[in-house]
């Protein structure tokens, strides 16, 4: 017997694919509920631009464009969950900004790197689908070994309080979440974020990435 997905009051439970299915449907619920349960994910993606000289709420923005083409286009035959679609659709869509961003010399995002190193291999969901990743898998590759020093680098760099705070700030956790999780007022975790992204644009600017 085929499982019912029909009660609204329950669908909160329901898995990734079966919002998906529905989504794909015309169900709105539906792809509201995934948007909101994979909000902390874009924010993730989006977070360590910010630090390198990104707007915050601009990146977060078109991480969620990323994130809605994601429940839109997704398709269960492949062998990927929607969890790593969605991350492949959310970042290709920031690195397309930062791109144009880059070209037109409108941010200092031109020198930007991802802190937490994606990299997408050959057998990920972006295999034939180059419209997802036209970046070449050298590319990822050398920005991981880059980006590994920089954040070395930095972190050498970082009081106690500083390095938990920077944790906690690349896994998505909203400053009111971590002044709760540190027991700190949200304005003494966000001053710590301000002096985490000074040191960050000095450790670029110098280009000293060495991981000594």
């Amino acid at each position: 017997m085929c499982k019912s997905y029909e009660s609204p009051q329950s669908r909160e439970n329901f898995p990734d694919e079966a919002l998906c299915r529905l989504s794909a449907a015309g169900d709105r619920l539906a792809e509201e509920i995934l948007v909101a349960r994979y909000n902390r994910l874009v924010r993730t993606c989006a977070r360590p631009f910010f630090l390198v000289g990104g707007d915050s709420e601009d990146l977060t923005q078109e991480g969620m464009v990323g994130l809605i083409k994601a429940v839109r286009e997704y398709d269960a035959g492949k062998e990927a969950s929607f969890r790593t679609f969605a991350e492949i659709c959310i970042r290709s869509r920031l690195y397309s900004v930062l791109r144009a961003a880059s070209r037109d010399k409108h941010l200092p995002l031109n020198q930007s790197v991802s802190l937490d190193t994606p990299y997408f291999d050959s057998n990920s969901y972006t295999s034939g689908t180059s419209n997802l990743a036209q970046r070449n898998p050298e590319d990822f590759l050398i920005d991981r070994e880059h980006t590994a020093a920089l954040l070395s680098g930095v972190r050498k760099q970082l009081s106690e309080f500083e390095a938990k705070i920077l944790g906690y700030y690349l896994d998505g956790l909203s400053c009111r979440e971590i002044a709760e999780t540190v027991g700190k007022p949200p304005k003494s975790v966000d001053n710590a974020v301000q002096r985490i992204r000074r040191k960050v644009a000095q450790q670029l600017l110098s280009g000293d990435f060495s991981q000594r």
